[in-house]
């Protein structure tokens, strides 16, 4: 514990509570059970359940339109603007609230490995488990670290307090309220802790431009040979799977920052979904969620703790926390140099995108631009049981506070300078579209991926996709020929034609937004892709 005077220095919150500062997992747990807040699995995970949230609130999400940011912003349905006069009315009241609470919980914490590019934050709440959330995903300082310790931005974490549309600015009694100007995240009226971890993401993305550095919604990881690969993709399409893969060290799985010197995690651990994972496949995320320490999100167990990880009944969106040292062969420093190859996963739910294809720089930036996916049914609040076809522009558009041109210039002149192979990688469905085809295999994903990332990709023949102009391997060691080539592995040719025309035309329809702020190669690379 620390004095509240030292604990909420900068918050804005007045307390007379006992103040739990900076409690290491065994803490915090203790705390967790004392208070109800959850159980424990067999193996010692700690399990929570987030009730009516089990996925991010994109439609309560707002930024402040201060007029010192207004410009910059790229304001619409992503970033809804609240006026400045709103987010202190609601600020002063989460405060209030926050500070006639019995007990608050904060953590000191770092965002981004890179010292030269990291923020300190702050977090204040009222759950012993929220604040072992932050704790394993976030950097967690040295204790000579927190002395003096001053937060960069503070998150005010207030799950059980309601917001009052009528009075606060909002849609509904759930508001999660970003202010670039105040250096403050308010979270109120949700228990899903992704919405923590995200908040300090979008903060990262609003930051690092201006640096001249790209911040990634990426995973990351580095051969034996020193080379780093980073993985694009949005939740479900494998970039936490894939990235942890034995043969390889992880740097991170799901947000990093791009630098002329080098790639850098932002965090110090990891969320991944653990729907029906498999421990055959999975083997490391499968041990990192059976131990304590872990923090599993809406996951079922028995009455003696054994988790059902193929138990949807709460929601498709079960998750599991734990810190990054988990993972046995890790990156302990967070940091890597420049990347060497440059993967962007998909989940394409049309089934009609190869297994991998290799990309120019030009359609690189055309696909990261994209982001095409299927948003997987409960990673985010609202979502029916089936993949929506989607895109997510940078593949991360929800946490993308700038123009998604600012993004898209940053990494078309980071590979010009620093050079890297790029791929297109579908983990998505093949052989028919969801509800007829079935999910790619993740062994044949797996080999695929190293044989681009050992560069033995680079030896065999290659042939021109008609529909999206991409280069496509005409065969690999142990890989099927009617898998590499999608047409192949449809009955009906005809229907994989039509499909892959429709999906043509919804790239088409997508990039006509961006029509006005990309080069003339860019261009020219989506024109091909919509031939």
């Amino acid at each position: 514990m620390s004095a509240p005077e030292t604990a909420l220095a900068g918050t804005g919150v007045a307390s007379a509570a006992t103040i739990h500062a900076n409690l290491t997992a065994a803490g915090l747990y203790a705390h967790a059970l004392r208070r109800g807040e959850g159980r424990l699995s067999a193996k010692g995970a700690f399990m929570a359940v987030t009730g009516v949230h089990t996925g991010r609130s994109v439609q309560d999400k707002f930024v402040v339109d201060d007029p010192e940011v207004h410009d910059q912003i790229w304001w619409g349905k992503i970033n809804q603007p609240m006026a400045p006069e709103k987010f202190r009315g609601l600020a002063a009241k989460v405060r209030t609230w926050l500070g006639a609470r019995p007990e608050l919980f904060t953590e000191d914490l770092y965002a981004g490995a890179d010292p030269a590019h990291r923020i300190k934050v702050r977090l204040v709440t009222t759950n012993a488990w929220h604040a072992l959330f932050a704790r394993n995903m976030f950097i967690r300082p040295e204790r000579a670290e927190l002395e003096g310790f001053t937060p960069d931005f503070t998150i005010l974490h207030a799950p059980e307090y309601e917001a009052n549309p009528a009075e606060d600015g909002c849609r509904t009694s759930t508001c999660i309220a970003l202010s670039f100007a105040a250096k403050t995240i308010l979270i109120a009226g949700t228990s899903y802790a992704g919405e923590i971890k995200k908040s300090i993401f979008t903060v990262m993305n609003w930051l690092l431009p201006e640096k001249g550095v790209l911040p990634m919604h990426c995973s990351a990881n580095l051969g034996k040979g020193g080379d780093t690969a980073l993985f694009f993709g949005l939740s479900g399409t494998g970039k936490t799977t894939l990235s942890s893969d034995p043969e390889r060290s992880l740097i991170g799985d799901d947000e990093h920052g791009w630098s002329d010197t080098g790639v850098f995690n932002f965090e110090g651990g990891c969320y991944a979904k653990v729907i029906r994972l498999s421990r055959e496949a999975e083997p490391q995320i499968w041990d990192a969620s059976h131990r304590f320490g872990a923090v599993l999100e809406n996951v079922v167990g028995d009455e003696l703790g054994r988790l059902d990880l193929d138990d949807g009944s709460l929601t498709e969106n079960t998750r599991s926390c734990y810190p990054l040292d988990f993972i046995p062969n890790t990156v302990k420093a967070g940091r890597a140099g420049l990347p060497k190859n440059v993967v962007m996963l998909t989940a394409d739910a049309f089934g009609v995108l190869p297994p991998i294809s290799k990309l120019s720089a030009a359609q690189a930036m055309y696909h990261f631009l994209s982001g095409y996916t299927a948003r997987v049914a409960g990673t985010e609040k609202g979502l029916g049981k089936e993949p929506q076809a989607t895109f997510s522009t940078c593949f991360g558009a929800p946490f993308l506070p700038r123009h998604p041109e600012v993004y898209g210039k940053l990494l078309e002149d980071l590979i010009k300078r620093h050079g890297a192979d790029c791929w297109l990688v579908n983990t998505g469905w093949s052989g028919g579209a969801y509800g007829t085809g079935k999910r790619m295999s993740i062994q044949h994903t797996r080999a695929l991926l190293r044989a681009a990332l050992d560069g033995s990709l680079a030896q065999v023949e290659y042939v021109t996709d008609p529909f999206f102009g991409l280069q496509i391997p005409k065969s690999v060691p142990g890989i099927p020929a009617e898998v590499l080539n999608p047409r192949e592995s449809w009955a009906d040719k005809a229907a994989y034609d039509r499909t892959a025309k429709e999906l043509v035309s919804r790239f088409e329809a997508n990039f006509e937004t961006f029509s006005g702020g990309v080069s003339e190669a860019v261009l020219a690379a989506a024109i091909r892709a919509a031939a």
